[in-house]
Formats: C-alpha cells, sequence, structure tokens
C-alpha cells in the first residue's frame, strides 16, 4: 500500500491483525504463589492492564479529536492482558471499587519471567 493512498477506517478495522500481543496460556490449576527472596519484597515494578491494541497510519492518528473512537483489536468480553513492567503474566478484568477502578485476574502464568530472579 502505498502512503499517499486515500485509507477507509473501516477497510483497515476489517484487516487481520498480525502482530497482535499473544501471552502464554497459563497453567488450568491454581498454582502456589511464587517464593520471593526476602531481597526482591521491596522492589518496586509497574502493574499495567491492556485492554488492546490498534494499528492506525500517522494520517489517521492526526486526524484524531476528544470525540473520536478508535476500535481496538481485542473483543467485547474478552479477558484483558495483565503486565508486568511491560511483560504479559496473565488476563484479568476490570471491576469497579467505590471510586475507582480495580483489576480481578482471571489467570495467571505460573512462573513469571525475569521477575522473580
Amino acid at each position: 500500500m502505498d502512503m499517499n493512498d486515500n485509507l477507509d477506517l473501516q477497510d483497515l478495522l476489517n484487516e487481520p491483525v498480525i502482530d497482535a500481543p499473544a501471552i502464554q496460556d497459563p497453567a488450568p490449576a491454581a498454582a502456589e504463589p511464587t517464593a520471593l527472596s526476602p531481597f526482591l519484597h521491596r522492589i518496586p515494578v509497574t502493574l499495567t492492564l491492556e485492554a488492546g491494541a490498534a494499528h492506525i497510519t500517522l494520517q489517521e492518528l492526526s486526524a484524531l479529536t476528544p470525540d473520536s473512537v478508535v476500535a481496538l483489536d481485542t473483543p467485547v468480553g474478552e479477558p484483558l492482558i495483565i503486565k508486568v513492567n511491560g511483560t504479559a503474566i496473565g488476563k484479568g478484568e476490570v471491576v469497579v471499587l467505590g471510586d475507582a477502578y480495580g483489576l480481578k485476574v482471571v489467570e495467571l502464568q505460573t512462573q513469571l519471567p525475569a521477575l522473580m530472579g
């Protein structure tokens, strides 16, 4: 596709996603939490819940306004990806906790790669 072609957003949304984020299926049975060395207990990490991704052009990005809606690649009702420091570790759902959002863990990998030392 030439960068100067006029792009139809609906055509782009109907194209298959090639590089969607992947996560390994965690073990079905609940595993015991991994024991951490006491040295690691206070190391801060960033926990995020990824709602999905959208692949758009710079032209489409520059056309976004406060009322714009961008379709993501995650189907409605599908669990969202839980990440720690950018690494996928499981799947979860958004819950409401009073005046804030929370995370309900649905699936969790039994071994957390490179996070537990």
